[in-house]
């Protein structure tokens, strides 16, 4: 089974990133900040772990507040550097571990949490500002990277107290994942600082030692602290340290602190620590009950002949066909996929395969392929086919034929109408 070697904890402050590129290890300021990641570097070294789950916050690079979510899980096999507005930073995108994510977000929903997934989004300086330091990267990354994005900027923002229950969630859903895997767990963030408005630079010391010794042997006293009281210890944007509770949450309450540092060279209290689990491993019972757990909700679904749960696997699988047949919505791609339909496929990247089922507009075969039917409609829609005559393909019967199994015979579609 997948089993949990430890944790890392990281500031994120693109002053890490920006220290990194600019090769000022030995500058005085900066060279404390490469000092501190050096004990983690070897320590992954000898660790060499499969899988780096990342909790990190987006910046308002990739997430915008027209969908904001508090616990979003990429599920991509890969995930390129975002560009933050002057430009994407030289490293190489992470390669991602599609089936575990896929798993622990099933497990995840099984247990209550209401997540949301991502895919074709790319990762700002809350992720790659630490790993770019942590690990070596001239040839490609050393392992996979499963990205958990936190929504802390727009209030309401989730608890302390929800953030511990969902690392603890994490560690049952690592547990029953059935390949051999050594996962990391990384938490980035804070420590203490302010950005915005008059309070801007402020920073405290002392919380953060006090933060720091309670994350290790009290982190239920943590929990316990309202958003409010973070932003009166720490500043405003340290309500990003709560992200430090689900790293924490995934571990057990034995944990042994092997690596801790602390600098505060500007705006933001950059600290690092490594922390290794010293509890026993699950016992099979407990791994039994979960794993029931999470099959539970689905579990028989697949005695109903002709049915197809568009799941996370078929999202992730078909992403592509599923991507292109969505852009429909959007005008000019309809325009294109209309005028030159071999150019939008060749623009999307599609193979020969899916490219012939929407050719013959084989409804029944893309929806046995992996496409969702809401595709499927838009696509009927630009092609001026109603939803009764896409319902009737997939029932293998003409449209006069299954209107006779409806109460009315109407047809309609998606498609604007005419005044």
């Amino acid at each position: 089974m997948a089993r949990i070697i430890g944790a890392i904890a990281s500031s994120h402050t693109p002053t890490i990133g920006f220290a990194f590129d600019g090769k000022k290890n030995d500058d005085p300021i900066w060279k404390p900040i490469f000092d501190a990641y050096v004990p983690i570097r070897e320590w992954l070294a000898a660790k060499k772990p499969d899988v780096m789950l990342v909790i990190y916050n987006d910046h308002i690079t990739s997430f915008f507040f027209d969908h904001y979510s508090a616990f979003c899980l990429g599920v991509a096999e890969s995930y390129d550097v975002a560009d933050e507005g002057g430009g994407k930073r030289a490293l190489p995108p992470l390669q991602g571990h599609a089936a575990l994510s896929r798993h622990i977000g099933t497990s995840l929903m099984a247990d209550e949490f209401d997540m949301s997934f991502f895919q074709d989004r790319a990762l700002d300086h809350g992720c790659f500002s630490p790993l770019s330091i942590l690990l070596p990267h001239q040839d490609g990354w050393p392992n996979k990277v499963i990205p958990l994005q936190v929504g802390v900027l727009q209030f309401p923002i989730p608890t302390a107290l929800r953030c511990y229950k969902l690392g603890q969630a994490l560690r049952r859903a690592i547990a029953t994942y059935p390949e051999d895997l050594a996962v990391v767990i990384v938490a980035t963030g804070g420590l203490s600082h302010q950005v915005h408005g008059e309070r801007c630079g402020f920073n405290n010391t002392a919380w953060d030692e006090r933060f720091l010794e309670l994350i290790e042997k009290d982190p239920i006293a943590l929990t316990q602290i309202t958003h409010a009281q973070y932003a009166e210890l720490g500043g405003m944007e340290s309500s990003e340290i709560i992200m430090w509770l689900i790293m924490r949450g995934a571990l057990s309450a034995r944990v042994r602190k092997i690596h801790q540092s602390y600098y505060l060279p500007s705006m933001t209290a950059i600290a690092t620590a490594v922390y290794e689990d010293d509890a026993d491993p699950p016992t099979e019972p407990e791994l039994a009950e979960q794993r029931a757990r999470i099959g539970r909700q689905l579990d028989g679904v697949e005695k109903l002949e002709g049915t197809y749960p568009f799941d996370l696997e078929r999202s992730v699988g078909h992403y592509r066909i599923n991507r292109s047949l969505h852009d429909l919505v959007h005008p000019e791609h309809r325009a294109r996929f209309l005028a030159d339909p071999e150019g939008a496929f060749a623009a999307a990247d599609l193979s020969e395969v899916e490219r012939d089922l929407i050719r013959r507009r084989d409804w029944r075969g893309l929806m046995h392929y992996g496409a969702i039917f809401f595709v499927l409609e838009k696509l009927a829609a630009v092609s001026g086919v109603s939803n009764l005559d896409v319902y009737a393909a997939m029932r293998g019967q003409t449209l006069e034929a299954f209107q006779k199994t409806r109460n009315a015979a109407v047809t309609y579609s998606v498609a604007a109408q005419d005044d």
